[in-house]
């Protein structure tokens, strides 16, 4: 169509495109960027849909406002018969008065315009132009709803909208999945009015999807999102603008999630964390933010809910296959090199959402064992703080869509089609290991040999990157390896890591670091044997010296009492002095624990000093404490203090003994005239009484704390028992279906073995008769 008026510069370019012309002012709908690509400034809603999804499609665009000015464009992907000509456009173009038309290769896409699939093809975004793509070699499943909403979720990230209507099996799941972890928004048909449910059904239980609605209740729910979420003009989302302003608001969103869910956010990337809590924000129908948090304050469902929108993962089998490829080419032979046959190849993966970054793993490295055939056994380690996540990686069960990420090989080897799912096999399933962890707080794995730790340091601070970095040298085996997402790096800790990988981001640990030095934030003085002396001239500011070192050590040995420097969980890291009298090894597997070491009459108050200093942060002094040693009694004066003045001794606790006299306690108020034995006694007793109630009182509390972490543990065995006894179940099973089938297979052999006695009977008698006649026929 020609415009009415002279082209500008700008027009001429816009009006080449294969896109469609003259839309309204859909001139202004673009802008450019620093290099020159055109930039989207309107959302795009991708719609998927299939069998009964034409229906859905109609309801879906006759709702749609009489003005067709919703600023969205709607691009529809529906599963077609590659052999037939779809009459769609024809269709869609009665119910609704936005401008359609049938994709063509290059297409701009323009707001308030609806974009058809062809037949035969798959279709991809890039810099808003709709590419057409040739169908894949045939895989047995086609995908092209996730194919696409993957596309537009790397292309658009936050302006990214998917609605999946009626269809049968699950394709669209993992495209929402990548479009809720870009920050955008989902919408599923409710399953009630869908001709057919398996496609919503998948989508909604993922859990992330943001709308269940009928197809008529979806335009206006679409528009009033985009009103409330974009700038119009820009289509931006309008906290980034205003994120200075309301960082303080912000926080005390932070703080209730951490007392509600035990999770600190106050450490992740600002901007990620704002935008999510916004999209909450549109969804629960609030603009305000401190409205906002008056309502999560009301509402623990809504703190779960966004607990669960900030945890989204953006996951799926052999994620970046050429970082797989390049893993397996360089790092998993490695794993295996200095395994004795039959040793353990250990591999943690820390922040695994559901469970196919570890289930990928897993296959190779079960691969690569089974090449050598030497025994090796593999385990994985997988943990999340999400524990909805976690049970859904336990159950190991996954849309069949995952075709399009899993080899047909691997899909036969490794897992179990279940209708329209895929189940990861026992094979694989036994290496890996779930459990809930926050590596923030919770304490690593140790002595892995590989850490796979993918796109999860991208959402977080600098400040805590520098916090596990360490961690995560210190779990690594000596010549470990360190595997990270593309767009990370391990930042300035190059002196614990060396590359393997630059582009795919896989690092070795440097085995010339000690672990403890570069994790342990202080390290105690270590005594150094001195060298055989040699001989040398005499030197006077040298003797000074030497004087000097012999008088402070003299006066130390002989003045200073001994003490130990232990840390928060009493291992001894230090010792001054001859602390015999006191300390002594426990019987059995050495330890350098205090409470092990000390005398049994000093273990409580030891216990009860350390403990109170360290909650005071101030000297604790404990007098005459009676104990028994070499077959006499004795006295000691505990003093605990904490090492405060030096910032790297932190956490680091001085515990002196120091040669104790007999102590009057004061007695009670109605005692008349002198002190009797027996009043002392009672004092002494008193006082006694009181250390063990300290003691008792700390141990308790260790002791709850303990029987939850064990009651964590025993569930996480039951859970393990409960899957042993189902696998024992269905061995047995397995076991009498052999047993039948081997005995069908033994009456089938006599059966044949019958049979060919039969045939060699008669072949004799026809060679007979054929010697016997003689006759030429």
């Amino acid at each position: 169509m020609a415009l009415k008026k002279k082209a500008s510069k700008k027009d001429r370019i816009k009006s080449s495109d294969k896109g469609p012309p003259d839309v309204g002012s859909e001139a202004e709908a673009t802008e450019a960027d620093a290099s020159g690509v055109p930039e989207i400034t309107f959302p795009i809603v991708g719609i998927g849909a299939s069998a009964g999804g034409l229906a859905a499609i109609e309801q879906f665009l006759a709702a749609m406002p009489a003005d067709a000015k919703s600023g969205m464009a709607f691009v529809l992907v529906q599963h077609l018969d590659p052999d037939h000509k779809s009459i769609l456009l024809d269709l869609i173009k009665k119910y609704t008065r936005m401008q359609a038309f049938k994709i063509e290769d290059g297409m701009r896409v323009q707001p308030n315009c609806v974009y058809v699939i062809p037949p035969n093809k798959d279709l991809a975004l890039l810099h808003g132009r709709l590419h057409l793509m040739e169908l894949s070699a045939p895989r047995g499943l086609r995908l092209p709803i996730d194919s696409f909403f993957r596309s537009l979720a790397a292309d658009q990230h936050e302006r990214a909208i998917c609605v999946i209507l009626s269809g049968t099996g699950t394709d669209g799941t993992l495209g929402l999945k990548a479009i809720k972890g870009e920050g955008g928004m989902a919408m599923v048909q409710s399953p009630e009015s869908a001709s057919y449910d398996g496609m919503p059904g998948s989508a909604i239980a993922t859990g992330l999807v943001d709308y269940v609605l009928p197809p008529d209740k979806m335009p206006e729910q679409l528009i009033s999102f985009s009103q409330h979420v974009f700038d119009q003009h820009r289509g931006r989302m309008t906290v980034t603008d205003h994120a200075p302003v309301i960082a303080d608001s912000f926080e005390k969103v932070f703080i209730i999630l951490r007392s509600n869910t035990g999770h600190d956010f106050s450490q992740y990337k600002k901007n990620t964390v704002f935008r999510r809590i916004q999209r909450r924000m549109v969804v629960s129908q609030i603009d305000d933010i401190e409205a906002y948090i008056r309502y999560l304050q009301a509402n623990p469902m809504e703190v779960e809910t966004l607990f669960r929108e900030l945890l989204i993962g953006v996951t799926n089998f052999f994620r970046d296959s050429k970082a797989f490829e390049a893993l397996t080419e360089k790092v998993i032979p490695r794993l295996f090199e200095g395994k004795q046959p039959g040793g353990f190849v250990r591999v943690w993966v820390p922040a695994c959402s559901t469970g196919e970054e570890a289930y990928s793993l897993a296959i190779l490295l079960r691969e690569h064992a089974d090449s050598l055939k030497q025994g090796h056994k593999v385990q994985v380690f997988a943990t999340d703080i999400d524990d909805q996540a976690i049970e859904k990686a336990r159950a190991g069960l996954y849309p069949e869509s995952i075709a399009a990420d899993v080899s047909q090989a691997r899909l036969a080897h490794f897992f179990t089609q279940e209708d329209s799912t895929y189940r990861i096999r026992k094979t694989i399933r036994d290496l890996v290991v779930f459990a809930k962890q926050d590596i923030i707080k919770d304490p690593p794995f140790s002595k892995v040999d590989m850490i796979s730790c993918r796109n999860l340091l991208i959402y977080m601070e600098p400040k805590l990157q520098k916090k596990i970095m360490p961690m995560f040298y210190y779990a690594l085996n000596r010549a470990g390896y360190l595997f990270l997402g593309t767009s990370e790096t391990i930042g300035e800790f190059v002196d614990l890591f060396s590359i393997i990988d630059k582009k795919w981001k896989l690092y070795q640990r440097r085995s010339d670091v000690t672990p403890r030095a570069a994790y342990s934030p202080y390290v105690p003085p270590m005594i150094i044997a001195p060298k055989e002396p040699q001989a040398a001239q005499p030197d006077a500011k040298a003797g000074k010296a030497d004087v000097r070192d012999l008088a402070e050590r003299a006066l130390l040995d002989e003045y200073t009492p001994p003490c130990a420097f232990i840390n928060a969980e009493f291992d001894v890291l230090y010792i001054h002095g001859r602390t015999g009298l006191y300390l002594e090894l426990a019987p059995g597997e050495p330890s350098m624990n205090l409470l092990r070491m000390a005398r049994e009459e000093l273990r409580p108050g030891l216990a009860a000093a350390v403990r109170k200093a360290v909650a005071q942060k101030a000297a604790v002094r404990y007098d005459g404490l009676q104990f028994k040693a070499n077959g006499d009694t004795h006295l000691v004066n505990l003093v605990v203090q904490p090492v405060t003045k030096q910032e790297a001794a932190k956490g680091i606790v001085m515990v002196i003994f120091e040669e104790g006299t007999p102590v009057s306690y004061p007695v009670s108020e109605t005692a008349h005239g002198e002190v009797t034995d027996k009043e002392r006694r009672i004092s002494e007793l008193e006082h006694e009484l009181a250390t063990t109630k300290e003691y008792f009182q700390a141990t308790t509390e260790e002791f709850e704390t303990t029987t939850e972490e064990l009651k964590s543990t025993n569930e996480e065995m039951q859970s393990s028992n409960e899957e042993m006894q189902s696998t024992n179940e269905e061995l047995e099973t397995s076991r009498e279906e052999l047993q039948s089938v081997n005995e069908e297979l033994v009456t089938v052999n006599t059966e044949l073995q019958k049979k060919i006695e039969e045939l060699d009977r008669v072949n004799n008698d026809m060679n007979n008769l054929l010697a016997g006649t003689g006759i030429g026929t």
